[in-house]
């Protein structure tokens, strides 16, 4: 899931180099934290929340598939 979260966010930023993604796994639970460059935060959320939604659809798909719950929370630094 961290792989496919970091795919995505590199993917869609100018520098890659700075998009970090942390993996907290807690039974079936996995909470995973991205934190990308402040001014490329745009690029990851998009207009009204277009992008990360579309994040957190693949997201759901996938876990659906491997029957484990799956958060994404964008942070800020």
């Amino acid at each position: 899931m961290k792989e496919l979260v970091e795919g995505i966010a590199k993917a869609l930023v100018d520098n890659p180099d700075k998009v970090f993604v942390e993996e907290i796994v807690d039974g079936k639970d996995i909470l995973l934290k991205l934190k990308v460059d402040d001014s490329e935060m745009g690029k990851i959320i998009g207009k009204k929340g277009r992008i990360a939604k579309s994040i957190r659809t693949v997201l759901k798909s996938v876990s659906n598939k491997k029957k484990v719950n799956v958060t994404l929370e964008i942070v800020e630094d």
